[in-house]
């Protein structure tokens, strides 16, 4: 078990590849979009798309650049990027983020922030009962009171605080 969270989960060639592919996408798509708009010289001056469309040119360039390099790197050069443990707990953490913000539209930021903290103090953090929720209801109250009283901040709520007629 051990050994198999020491193993390389990828490799730095591989991500090096995959963000440079990314971000030469990125790039001929703002050139894309921005010669569609306009990216030449005018009679008034530059076109909408003049100086995007150049960046983009840029970005392509410097991808491509990197992209070379990296297909260049050795097997023996090659170090690992991330180890197994270590993405694990990436996961441990983004998964429950990703839920954390999906929840907001439906149980509102300040029910669906509480149950984010009570559940990391409580999963990641072995806290005892007592603590996660008092600090988890403590933080989302602090944050209403702060947000919604203090500021007259609105942030977006759910079927709680409309039964409390919080809306």
């Amino acid at each position: 078990m051990e050994q198999s969270q020491d193993k390389s989960a990828v490799s730095r060639k591989t991500m090096e590849i995959a963000v440079t592919l990314l971000f030469l996408i990125f790039g001929l798509v703002v050139s894309w979009d921005s010669y569609r708009l306009g990216a030449k010289w005018g009679s008034d001056g530059p076109q909408a798309g003049y100086f995007p469309f150049y960046i983009g040119v840029i970005i392509i360039i410097c991808s491509a650049i990197t992209l070379f390099q990296s297909l260049l790197i050795k097997a023996a050069d090659n170090e690992p990027f991330v180890m197994r443990g270590q993405l694990k707990m990436v996961v441990l953490v983004m998964v429950p983020t990703i839920i954390y913000v999906a929840l907001i539209n439906w149980l509102g930021i300040y029910v669906a922030s509480t149950i984010y903290i009570a559940l990391f103090m409580w999963w990641l953090g072995k806290y005892s009962w007592v603590k996660y929720v008092s600090v988890s209801v403590g933080v989302s109250v602090a944050f209403f009171l702060m947000f919604e009283v203090w500021f007259k901040v609105p942030l977006p709520k759910g079927p709680l605080e409309a039964a409390l007629g919080l809306n």
